[in-house]
């Protein structure tokens, strides 16, 4: 018989698929690191790994043809400096960034275009996510957003 990990933070996200509320549009001050005119920079409420970053235009948008040249480069600008705080915050060695557009592509959120920029360490990937499908995270993600934001 297998062991049961419980994780009950998890059906905060189960639920929120069902809500119409966007995420980028009304996002939760606490999980902000950066506003700019165009576009934003927030943590993601159910990071892959520490310091997971979500970079989204402003405007509500899901195609990333849709963008106006303007979006796009502060999208753009907004990954490099997220990249840049969680460096100094947290020193990874490495990033993933990645665009899941469509449903089929793993877009959870697909009516508003994210860029993730996930920080990578050597050996992150432990036997949790691979044996138990748990992510074992070592920080309050109001601490993170509040190390990210004075970077």
């Amino acid at each position: 018989m297998p062991e049961r990990l419980w994780a009950p933070w998890r059906l905060e996200y189960i639920e929120a698929e069902a809500s119409d509320r966007c995420p980028f549009c009304e996002p939760e001050e606490s999980l902000l690191v950066t506003r700019g005119e165009l576009a934003l920079t927030m943590l993601n409420k159910f990071p892959y790994a520490p310091g997971h970053l979500l970079i989204a235009p402003v405007r509500h948008v899901g195609e990333l043809e849709e963008l106006s040249d303007a979006e796009a480069l502060e999208l753009h600008r907004q990954s490099v400096d997220g990249m840049r705080r969680l460096r100094e915050a947290y020193a990874p060695h490495g990033f993933n960034l990645g665009w899941n557009l469509g449903r089929i592509a793993g877009g959870s959120i697909q009516a508003h275009l994210h860029l993730h920029v996930v920080p990578r360490w050597n050996g992150d990937t432990n036997f949790m996510p691979v044996l138990a499908d748990v992510k074992v995270l070592p920080e309050a993600l109001v601490e993170t957003a509040r190390r990210l934001a004075s970077t």
